[in-house]
């Protein structure tokens, strides 16, 4: 069951502007620089925390727009790429997009932990840590690791669909080496900065302790049943070792997946994709705080009732406003500032409504 302790707030609400918007609005760039050039990364930071404090600060953000951080990652994005640059996949960096990763397509199904620890992507983070460290004594934020299966398909392709039915034993191993570097990666982080996860979804930053969120953008490729044989036992195990635990399902069908989401001795946080089916998982998942993602796309499409409308009717089948969040992630320069500010004030409004 979710410990309320864990909860700051009740309906926490967040968003995530894409590098798009960023470079649209603000004249921000994405190259190598902006995430391991130490002075670059401070003031990218809080230039980011500014401009979300002079539109949307009433709704406190940009809390940090005074201060400079020294964040080791970019909080403010959507971007999971660190972890496949040190398994050996190539990075390309532009100007007004994310990093992209190019698929290695290794041809076997081995990780070398010892080596993606040697990587010049992980002596980067390294440097950059004692650089900032240096100069401001700490650090903070954390830096988006991904997931065992999002790792996998970066490494191996698609192939690696074939490849769990035609060699269930070598996937199983293949996936156990990827979770070790995960876990020494995030304790890495984690030890640094007490966060692992702000980066995969900033709505975790309104808990009191820090949520260890597991992407698993791909798993609306595989089956309930694939899930439970080659994944459900690490997240299992990590949600006994890591609390509180979450997984992040940014695909259409997360209610697919809810009967096997239940076996997950102590699942406090799911991130529900657009689409999902909230009446469904709530009745799998009673206890389990469920993160309502709102669709970029739509926000572009809908007027301003619509999606006043549509984020009320989400929170009523979640079910329980206790145990329930709002975000919105990736959102471009197409969406205007008065759409955004929409999901603010119908938070607000249910926020209002739940205490009289």
């Amino acid at each position: 069951m979710m410990n309320q302790t864990f909860f700051e707030d009740q309906l926490p609400v967040d968003i995530v502007l894409a590098p798009e918007w960023w470079y649209h609005n603000e004249r921000i760039t994405f190259d190598e620089d902006f995430f391991y050039h130490p002075v670059r990364r401070v003031e990218a930071e809080q230039h980011m925390e500014k401009a979300l404090y002079q539109r949307w600060g009433q709704y406190g953000l940009g809390k940090n727009h005074k201060n400079p951080r020294p964040e080791i990652g970019a909080v403010h994005l959507a971007a999971g790429f660190v972890l496949s640059e040190m398994l050996g996949c190539k990075v390309n960096y532009s100007e007004s997009h994310p990093p992209q990763v190019i698929p290695l397509h290794a041809e076997k199904l081995i990780v070398d932990e010892e080596q993606s620890f040697k990587s010049p992507a992980f002596k980067k983070i390294v440097n950059l840590g004692e650089q900032l460290k240096k100069k401001y004594g700490y650090l903070s934020g954390d830096i988006n690791w991904g997931g065992i299966l999002n790792l996998a398909m970066d490494l191996t392709g698609e192939s690696i669909f074939m490849d769990m039915m035609m060699d269930p034993v070598q996937v199983k191993h293949y996936f156990s080496q990827i979770a070790s570097v995960i876990q020494k990666f995030t304790s890495y982080v984690e030890a640094e900065t007490e966060s692992t996860s702000i980066s995969v979804n900033r709505v975790v930053g309104h808990f009191k302790q820090a949520v260890f969120l597991h992407s698993e953008c791909s798993h609306t490729m595989i089956s309930e049943q694939d899930y439970e044989e080659f994944l459900l036992p690490f997240d299992s195990e990590w949600s006994k070792s890591h609390r509180p635990f979450g997984i992040h399902y940014c695909g259409n069908d997360p209610h697919r997946m809810a009967g096997a989401f239940a076996k997950i001795p102590k699942l406090d946080f799911l991130d529900v994709g657009w689409g999902g089916d909230l009446a469904v998982l709530r009745q799998h998942l009673p206890d389990t705080f469920l993160n309502i993602r709102l669709s970029p796309v739509e926000l572009i499409h809908h007027s301003n009732e619509q999606i006043r409308e549509t984020i009320i009717k989400l929170v009523h089948e979640s079910g329980n406003m206790a145990l329930t969040g709002i975000c919105c992630i990736n959102i471009d320069e197409k969406v205007t500032e008065d759409k955004i500010e929409t999901i603010f004030k119908t938070v607000a409004e249910l926020k209002d409504e739940q205490q009289k």
